[in-house]
């Protein structure tokens, strides 16, 4: 084979390898580091020494030659600059200004473009209102320890309002109550889910660990500690990443996803393991398994023929102990 073929195939390989692989290790590898913060910063322009009119140096020069042939060598004192470029000046500048400005009157103001109409919302994928409850079970034998409630609402304006509710029940509620209560608010955009803004509520209080979105800033503020974290496009909050799985192009190929999560800020590899029947006290679904690991597992099972929603959520922690969200009811509220 010819030298200038293998080395154009070559090239063929290497750029087909940076298109499909690029992206990822961009997202997957450089999601844990801080994004380089740029400062700017205006200066005065330098300044530049005063330039001479040459007819002030020929004029300037021809004093200077008297004073040369009867021996005096004192320095020549020059003329302002302005004073030799207005002398200069021929009288017939200020009226052809004047009608310059005349005839700029007579136009009247120039015409300018109306501003762009602003974008359309997105539509939603998920119906306007709905509900999911759920039990949650705990260890491998399920003993339930608590149950579950999501209900999400899109507007006509492209909002979006969501609310989830954590609470004990049976046996573990008389020991120890707990009720955790979060929700999210924002924006539905092209790219999906927006958030806004995150609360969270225990036992009917603040549980300091909210969150502020500034997106023209790709900025959050956490209530917690004050602390400002800059994020990338599409981050999400804890609750909103559930509904926005929806909207991602191609989940079965998985995808990496910033999550704020009231007290921190991190970005989390989602990974596919493929499709797999479910069956729930909610009904049977074909579902889509995606995972994210750190030092702990976090899965989710969306259901593919009901708008992706999920009816199954996995949490195991550092010490291996496991905690499971199972879906008892899809409806509307």
């Amino acid at each position: 084979m010819p030298i200038a073929i293998v080395l154009a195939l070559a090239a063929s390989l290497g750029i087909h390898a940076a298109a499909l692989f690029g992206p990822d290790v961009e997202l997957f590898g450089g999601g844990t580091e801080e994004p380089v913060m740029l400062r700017a910063e205006l200066q005065p322009p330098p300044t530049t020494p005063p330039v001479e009119s040459p007819r002030q140096v020929v004029r300037d020069a021809a004093k200077a030659k008297p004073a040369a042939k009867a021996g005096s060598r004192a320095p020549v004192a020059h003329r302002p600059l302005h004073s030799a470029v207005a002398t200069d000046q021929p009288s017939s500048v200020v009226p052809a200004a004047a009608e310059a400005g005349q005839s700029a009157a007579a136009e009247g103001p120039v015409a300018t473009a109306p501003p762009a109409p602003p974008p359309e919302p997105a539509k939603p994928r998920l119906p306007a209102r709905g509900v999911i409850r759920f039990a949650i079970l705990m260890g491998t034998q399920g003993f339930q320890i608590g149950r579950a409630e999501h209900r999400w609402e899109f507007s006509e304006d492209g909002r979006y309002h969501l609310y989830g509710m954590t609470e004990t029940s049976g046996l573990v509620a008389l020991f120890k109550s707990v009720r955790f209560e979060n929700e999210s608010t924002g924006r539905l955009v092209a790219g999906g889910l927006q958030p806004e803004q995150y609360r969270t509520r225990k036992n009917g209080r603040d549980a300091n660990e909210n969150a502020d979105f500034d997106w023209p800033a790709t900025q959050v503020t956490l209530s917690r500690d004050g602390q400002v974290r800059p994020i990338a496009p599409g981050t999400q909050d804890v609750l909103s990443l559930n509904y926005h799985l929806a909207y991602l192009p191609k989940p079965e190929e998985g995808a990496s996803i910033g999550v704020v999560t009231g007290k921190k800020y991190e970005r989390y590899a989602l990974d596919s393991l493929g499709e797999e029947a479910l069956e729930t006290p909610a009904g049977h679904f074909r579902t889509l398994h995606l995972r994210a690991m750190t030092d702990s597992v976090t899965e989710i099972w969306l259901a593919l023929d009901h708008h992706r929603l999920p009816v199954k959520i996995r949490f195991t922690d550092k010490k291996g102990d496991i905690y499971e969200q199972i879906a008892t009811e899809l409806g509307t509220p």
